[in-house]
């Protein structure tokens, strides 16, 4: 398959049905990553979320358990969130990307990060999830998922007050939570500035 030429698009359902639109995406072959992965990682949440965050692809246990956010990253996400005093239920939580890049080294599956076409080709999943959660708000959880969102690079680091718009919608930028993970000595200030960021987020939710 010619990589300009990959889209999920035809796969996408006319629908603002999450449960559509999950059952769908399961049969999604719209670019090569499907083919080593377990399953499709769909959002998850309600319709009437209060705010949407978009991380940037599923790792080896979601891909496993077929939800987002439930490994490591995912654990810091939700102390993130319930220090920032942030309803989980009040969430819908999903990827730019909806299957898992990974190389195999031994047993092991290693996270590798999405190229542009990679995250392009899915992000008519991105857009659907964006027309049927009715959130007021976004936040961009790392930089692939910013470049997706907004449409050209985005650095987390400059854009600490800064504010965009997806879909009519305010969109702020934070880290991803696996940044935590990787950066030991900046790993207390990164998750400062998640909870600052969601806090900031659940403000202009109302």
């Amino acid at each position: 398959m010619n990589a300009e030429l990959w889209t999920a698009e035809p796969f996408v359902p006319d629908s603002r049905s999450l449960a559509a639109l999950a059952r769908a995406a399961q049969s999604c072959t719209g670019c090569p990553l499907y083919i080593d992965t377990t399953q499709t990682v769909f959002g998850s949440g309600q319709r009437d979320a209060d705010i949407i965050l978009v991380g940037e692809q599923p790792g080896d246990q979601e891909d496993r358990k077929g939800e987002p956010f439930v490994g490591p990253a995912g654990a810091v996400l939700w102390r993130c969130v319930e220090k920032a005093g942030l309803d989980r239920d009040r969430l819908y939580v999903t990827n730019a990307v909806k299957h898992f890049k990974h190389e195999t080294r031994g047993k092991r599956r290693l996270h590798k990060k999405p190229t542009t076409l990679e995250a392009e080709a899915c992000h008519p999943w991105l857009d659907a999830e964006l027309r049927a959660v009715k959130a007021r708000v976004v936040v961009a959880l790392g930089a692939v998922a910013a470049r997706a969102l907004v449409g050209k690079p985005v650095s987390v680091t400059r854009s600490a007050d800064e504010m965009f718009e997806v879909d009519g919608r305010d969109l702020l930028v934070t880290y991803h939570p696996s940044a935590a993970l990787r950066a030991e000595e900046q790993a207390a200030q990164i998750r400062e500035r998640i909870v600052a960021d969601l806090r900031r987020a659940a403000r202009i939710a109302g």
